[in-house]
């Protein structure tokens, strides 16, 4: 096998591989990458081979994407020795797997299975004229047999194929993608659901042989892991009675990220943090990996800068997208498969992005955005969102099957049918133990840190209960009765607006040497902001420190997760500024309204000696935004300062 060319593995494989490798009879099984995206559905069926000492894993990469950032490094971390793509074509292997036509599968002459890297196969995509089979460039390689030579142009064939006068054919399902010279690329093309066979039997019938039905690997993870949705949330701080609000985004420049429709993402997203409440809801968006791969990882954070202060969480794109779509109350999406799964999990999506031109319009994803609510890009986001959530209507008996039907026929089979498939191509028995997929694990928890300054408005209820509702960094003054006042975190990006915030708060802990301890910093940067009347270290998720400007250190407590304890300082503003006297809050504590997660019953500690009776007021050097002062309690409501 070309011993000593460049580049070339000699362990386990090679031509002199039995002299150096330990177990040298094993089975060889090759999975075949196009590109990361592609890679995550084969690591979902790569623990079908677990505990067999007879097989002996491979990868290799054809090069063929133009996505290409990721793959080496994703490669690297499974551990498993990696072909040069010139390697594998000569390698005799006993099962291929792959999850996309991309590069030259036609050229493999061992058993081939393609899986899908989606939901199904729903795209339409002309086929490469670079000399590779890729999903991504919207071309096709003039020697597989379907386009004349030179012109580009469809062969009568595969016109014939291809509804739709110029239309580009639908990856995964038509001669463009199937067929090399008039044969199926593949050994076997493994189909989720019937609906995607009579589609594969009236566009490429020479394929229909090859087709097998075996479910959906990746929706059984998600499924099986739904039990869990809790823990998930708990991951990316997701308090009680908050709304959890995803945003997704499929590749490609109709999508809701791309900038080739009316491209509403740049007003979007500062809405998502400005109108709504933070205590209410938790935004958080998963974008396609050839998003993160094609404009690279920094790029994205540097464009998603603001909404990420503003609160906004950035969910792995292979790890956690899963686990953040389970946890999740609400989609704001587009036509890419993670729409489609939520909308099969139950959950409501509103269409963001909502584009069919570059999908089969016979495939249930395109019937599904063709019916799905759309978003009102420059109407009131919350009502949109709540309106959808408390009326979603249940389907009408009698329309067609919805996405829980069709995004597998063997819900929970897909391990059980793609193992026995794999190991009868093999040729060798199947392991004893039942075949099972990885369960998704559990993110690490990723704390809600709002480092945009927080315009809130308070309001003291007849009840005795104090209503907080806060945003983060509003273009205008929140609507609603109330006072408001400017709440910011130490680290916020303008320190104009930290300089003329009325509390300044952080997240941290009790015992971190850079900070001193709690009594020691809220001392420290009330001296620092004249202005500031209030000063909270958080360090529990239940608790905070707070400082008043006269002096007095207190302990808020709540109920650990309840709400975030930041909320609990803006609350103990609207009650001092309300003129309340200490003896009274200390008795009895407060009782904190924040919107959708309830009331919350909030115990204060004196620390030091309470001052002399009398009103518990805040007062300090007046300022926009404080007491007494425009914008401030007790004041008509002006825009924060900026």
């Amino acid at each position: 096998m070309g011993e000593g060319r460049a580049g070339w593995i000699r362990v386990p494989v090679g031509a002199d591989s039995a002299r150096w490798a330990t177990r040298g009879r094993c089975k060889l099984v090759l999975f075949i990458v196009h590109n990361v995206t592609s890679a995550t559905r084969l690591l979902d069926v790569l623990p079908l081979f677990r505990d067999d000492l007879r097989v002996q894993l491979l990868a290799t990469w054809t090069g063929s994407s133009p996505f290409r950032a990721g793959v080496a490094e994703l490669l690297a971390e499974t551990g498993v020795p990696v072909l040069p793509w010139e390697q594998a074509l000569e390698l005799p292997v006993d099962l291929a797997v792959s999850a996309s036509f991309g590069g030259q599968l036609h050229a493999l002459s061992e058993k081939l299975t393609v899986l899908s890297h989606g939901v199904g196969y729903n795209k339409r995509l002309a086929t490469p004229d670079t000399g590779h089979r890729t999903p991504d460039t919207g071309h096709r390689t003039p020697d597989t047999g379907h386009r004349t030579p030179d012109t580009g142009c469809p062969s009568p064939e595969a016109e014939r194929r291809t509804p739709g006068a110029g239309a580009p054919p639908v990856f995964g399902l038509s001669p463009d993608w199937l067929l090399a010279d008039g044969s199926p690329v593949a050994d076997t093309l493994v189909l989720s659901h019937p609906e995607q066979l009579e589609r594969l039997r009236a566009a490429c019938p020479e394929a229909v042989p090859t087709a097998l039905l075996a479910g959906d690997p990746c929706f059984d993870r998600i499924l099986a892991a739904r039990p869990y949705r809790e823990r998930f949330r708990r991951a990316l701080d997701v308090r009680p009675g908050q709304r959890l609000v995803l945003l997704n985004s499929t590749w490609n420049p109709d999508s809701l990220f791309g900038d080739g429709g009316e491209d509403i993402l740049p007003s979007l997203l500062p809405r998502l943090t400005a109108e709504l409440p933070a205590d209410e809801y938790r935004p958080a968006a998963v974008l396609h990996p050839n998003i993160w791969h094609g404009h690279g990882s920094g790029q994205i954070r540097v464009w998603l800068d603001r909404a990420r202060r503003g609160g906004l969480a950035l969910v792995d794109p292979l790890e956690g997208w899963r686990q953040a779509l389970i946890a999740a109350d609400v989609v704001i999406g587009d036509g890419g498969s993670v729409s489609y799964y939520a909308a099969a999990l139950g959950i409501p999506v509103l269409m963001g992005a909502a584009s069919a031109d570059g999908l089969d319009a016979r495939s249930p994803v395109a019937a599904f955005v063709r019916q799905a609510p759309r978003l009102a890009p420059y109407a009131p986001l919350r009502a949109q969102l709540d309106a959808l959530l408390d009326g979603a209507e249940q389907r009408r008996p009698g329309t067609p099957p919805g996405p829980a039907e069709l995004v597998s026929s063997a819900p929970g089979e897909a391990a059980t049918l793609l193992r026995r498939h794999f190991y009868r191509r093999i040729g060798i028995p199947e392991p004893g133990d039942p075949a099972l997929l990885d369960p998704l694990p559990l993110p690490p928890y990723e704390r809600v840190t709002r480092t945009a300054p927080m315009r809130v408005v308070t309001r003291l209820l007849e009840t005795g209960e104090i209503e907080v509702s806060r945003y983060a960094d509003p273009r205008s003054e929140p609507a609603g009765d109330g006072d408001a006042h400017t709440a910011v975190h130490e680290d916020t990006l303008d320190p104009d607006r930290r300089a003329l915030a009325d509390v300044i708060f952080r997240y941290g802990t009790g015992d971190d040497p850079r900070y001193g301890t709690p009594e020691e910093w809220t001392a420290e940067v009330l001296a620092r902001h004249p202005y500031c009347e209030l000063t909270a270290l958080v360090t529990d998720p239940g608790s905070c420190t707070v400082r008043a400007r006269s002096g007095t250190l207190l302990r808020l407590s709540g109920a650990p997760a309840a709400a975030d304890p930041a909320a609990y300082v803006s609350a103990l503003y609207a009650w001092l500024a309300a003129g309340k006297v200490w003896e009274e809050l200390v008795a009895g504590g407060m009782t904190v309204r924040t919107g959708g997660s309830g009331s919350h019953h909030v115990s204060v500690t004196p620390l030091t000696p309470l001052p002399p009776g009398g009103p518990a007021h805040v007062g300090g050097p007046a300022h926009p935004g404080s007491p007494g002062s425009p914008g401030g309690s007790g004041s008509p409501l002006t825009p924060p300062p900026r």
